[in-house]
């Protein structure tokens, strides 16, 4: 399974551990009363105070975690079977990513030569990105097609490619109930006043990156490896 394998091959096993964990929104009692061991055991393997758990550890961890999505509903399942659900979907996605660990916004945007325009919580936790083609994405996808690119988590970066102004995008999340934990504009040399503003009443970190190229900004995203 694809979580296993992350945290099995990860550099760094605790906190691919505990991105996965805060994915599904579980707690370390959660997952440690399914595995019948103590939370701080948990919380050892986390902070790296204990080494690697081992394939037969994570297989375990791992089903704890679909139990637990089980439990409330496979929120995290349902919304990773649709994720790239529908032709819309497969037009508007340029690339869909989980990080192999949480990222800051600060530490994304230093890998992507963006500039901070809407500061608020450098240091929160990035779990990955959905790069969409900015004009395609507004003008084709439904309400429920556009909450799906959130995939596993809204807090990832949203990541709007071939923007030519940055309003749009600003407007499609101001009426979406759920909110990324960042938002990267590629494209224009400044983001529209009217989306700066949007983005800080919701309190959304906003990067403007410089690259020029979709696809070396893709390139830029796919090759963070955490830090």
């Amino acid at each position: 399974m694809r979580i296993a394998g992350e945290i099995v091959l990860s550099s760094d096993h605790g906190r691919t551990m505990k991105k996965w964990r805060e994915i599904f929104g579980a707690t370390q009692k959660d997952i440690s009363e399914r595995l019948g061991v103590s939370a701080s055991v948990i919380s050892d393997y986390e902070s790296g105070r204990r080494s690697s758990p081992g394939a037969d550890l994570v297989s375990r961890i791992t089903a704890a975690l679909m139990d637990f999505d089980e439990a409330n509903g496979s929120r995290v399942l349902k919304a990773y079977s649709h994720t790239l659900a529908g032709r819309e979907m497969e037009t508007s996605i340029m690339d869909m990513r989980e990080f192999p660990v949480p990222v800051s916004v600060e530490f994304l945007c230093s890998h992507i030569e963006g500039e901070i325009l809407v500061e608020d919580a450098r240091e929160k936790d990035i779990y990955g990105y959905t790069a969409i083609d900015g004009p395609r994405a507004i003008l084709e996808l439904s309400s429920q097609e556009f909450f799906r690119i959130y995939g596993l988590t809204p807090e990832r970066a949203l990541v709007f490619m071939r923007v030519s102004q940055g309003r749009s995008p600003f407007v499609a999340i101001r009426v979406s109930p759920i909110k990324p934990g960042v938002v990267i504009i590629q494209g224009p040399k400044k983001v529209d006043a009217l989306g700066i503003k949007i983005a800080q009443m919701e309190k959304i970190p906003v990067i403007l990156s410089s690259i020029e190229d979709p696809a070396e900004l893709k390139r830029r995203l796919r090759g963070i490896q955490g830090g």
